[in-house]
C-alpha cells in the first residue's frame, strides 16, 4: 500500500488551500474554490477565510462576489451548516446535501403543525396549506428583489402563523414559523441568502429568490451524479482522507459514502497507520512550499475540513475547540496549528501553543499586522467562543 507521510500531508494543504504566498489564490472565488466551499455560519468567516489566501481580495471585492456578481452563493448544505459555494457548484451542493436537508425539516415542520396548536388554526390539509404559503412567499419575493424576514411575513400574513406552547415550562413559548419555512425553501432550493442588513459582520440577511441567479430555478442534478462531484471535488482539495472524513464532512450516512466512493476512482493509502483514499490520478508527491504563517477565522474550511485532525492540530485540540467541535481563530505555521488568535480593544492578538522558533514568530507578526489593516478598523468576535481565544480578548 502506498505510503503518505504527514509532512506530504502538509504539503498538499498549504499549496492546495492557498495558504502560502507562492500559492495565493488569484480571486475570492478561487480562493472558495480551492477548498470547495467556504463556511459561512458566521458571516465573518467568509471574509477571513478568503482575505487568508487571497492577498489582493478587499472586504469590498468579497461583498461583490457575493451579492452583485453573484460568482459565490451562500446557502444551507452539509451537515446543515450555512455555506458560501462558486456559484457553478451550488446545485451540487443542494443535490448532494441540501434536499435530503429540506426533507427531514419538511417533515418535522409538518408534524409539528399537525399535532400542537396553531394561530390562526390550520385546516386538516396542512401539506397542501405550507406547499401554498411556500408559492405565495415565492411570488411576493419575485416582486421585491431582496427582503428581510419581517417584509416578507408583511407581505404574506401566514408566515407569522404561531406554534402555541402547550405546557408551562419555560422553553415552550409561542412560536412564529417564518424562519422555518424561509430556511426549509433555502434548503429546497427555492430561496438564497442575500444582502447582510448592515455591515459585513451582520448575521442580518435578506432573502433573495434563486430565481434571481437561474431563471428556472436551480438547476436540477441526480443526487448520485451531485454527491459522486461533491466527494471528487472534496478528495481534490483535502485527499487523501479516510472515509470517516469525507462522512463526516458531507454529513452522509457510513453506507451513502461508501457508495459514492464505489463509483470514483480512488486508491487506498496508508496515512501513518490509519487507511485513507485518495484519486488515482493525484498519488504523486506534492512539491513543498517554503514554511510559512497563516491566521485562519474560527470555522475557517481548512482544519473543519477532516474529522482526524492529528496530522496538521497535534495536541493543541483543548484550546482551540468549544464544546461542540467547532474551532476557534488558529494561527499556522508551515502547514500546521501552532497558536489561536483574536481581537482585542481592535487589535489583532495571538498566542503561540508551541516554540516554533524566531522566523515563524516574525513571519505572524508580519501576517497579522497586514490583516489588522485589511480589516478597516472592525474587530471580530467569533459566533462561537473557544477557551483560547476568550482568554486572549477579555
Amino acid at each position: 500500500m502506498l505510503s503518505i507521510s504527514v509532512e506530504q500531508r502538509r504539503a498538499r494543504l498549504v499549496r492546495r488551500h492557498r495558504l502560502a504566498p507562492e500559492c495565493a489564490a488569484s480571486s475570492v472565488v478561487d480562493a472558495a474554490d480551492s477548498v470547495v466551499v467556504l463556511h459561512a455560519t458566521d458571516p465573518a468567516t467568509v471574509y477571513l477565510s478568503a482575505l487568508a489566501r487571497c492577498p489582493d481580495a478587499s472586504l469590498a471585492d468579497i461583498s461583490t462576489a457575493m451579492y452583485d456578481e453573484r460568482t459565490l452563493v451562500k446557502m444551507i448544505g452539509m451537515r446543515r451548516t450555512m455555506f458560501v459555494a462558486p456559484t457553478p457548484l451550488a446545485p451540487v451542493v443542494h443535490a448532494a446535501a441540501g434536499l435530503e436537508i429540506a426533507a427531514r425539516l419538511r417533515r418535522q415542520l409538518v408534524k409539528q403543525l399537525q399535532t400542537l396548536p396553531t394561530e390562526p388554526e390550520i385546516g386538516d390539509d396542512v401539506e397542501s396549506w405550507l406547499a401554498d404559503v411556500e408559492t405565495s412567499t415565492e411570488r411576493a419575493l419575485a416582486g421585491m428583489g431582496e427582503a428581510f424576514a419581517n417584509e416578507l411575513a408583511e407581505a404574506e400574513p401566514r408566515l407569522r402563523t404561531a406554534i402555541l406552547p402547550t405546557t408551562e415550562k419555560k422553553w415552550d413559548v409561542k412560536q412564529n414559523i417564518t424562519s422555518r419555512v424561509l430556511t426549509l425553501m433555502g434548503a429546497d432550493g427555492r430561496l438564497v441568502r442575500g444582502r447582510p442588513g448592515g455591515t459585513w459582520l451582520s448575521r442580518m440577511h435578506r432573502w433573495m429568490s434563486t430565481r434571481e441567479l437561474w431563471p428556472d430555478g436551480m438547476p436540477e442534478t441526480p443526487e448520485l451524479e451531485a454527491r459522486v462531484a461533491l466527494a471528487r471535488a472534496w478528495l481534490r482539495a483535502f485527499g487523501p482522507g479516510t472515509v470517516a472524513d469525507l462522512k463526516w464532512w458531507t454529513g452522509w450516512t457510513l453506507g451513502s459514502t461508501r457508495k459514492v466512493l464505489t463509483e470514483i476512482d480512488t486508491v487506498e493509502v496508508d496515512l501513518d497507520g490509519d487507511v485513507g483514499v485518495v484519486l488515482a490520478d493525484d498519488v504523486e508527491p506534492e512539491e513543498a512550499v517554503e514554511p510559512s504563517a497563516a491566521l485562519l477565522p474560527a470555522l475557517d474550511p481548512t482544519p473543519m475540513g477532516w474529522q482526524q485532525r492529528d496530522f496538521y492540530l497535534g495536541p493543541h485540540r483543548e484550546p482551540l475547540f468549544d464544546r461542540n467541535g467547532n474551532i476557534g481563530p488558529t494561527v499556522w505555521w508551515d502547514g500546521r496549528i501552532v497558536g489561536g488568535w483574536g481581537m482585542k480593544n481592535g487589535e489583532i492578538v495571538w498566542r503561540m501553543l508551541e516554540d516554533v522558533g524566531a522566523e515563524a514568530e516574525t513571519a505572524v507578526a508580519k501576517v497579522a499586522a497586514g490583516l489588522q489593516d485589511r480589516l478597516e478598523a472592525a474587530t471580530v468576535v467569533p459566533s462561537f467562543r473557544t477557551p483560547l481565544e476568550t482568554s486572549l480578548t477579555t
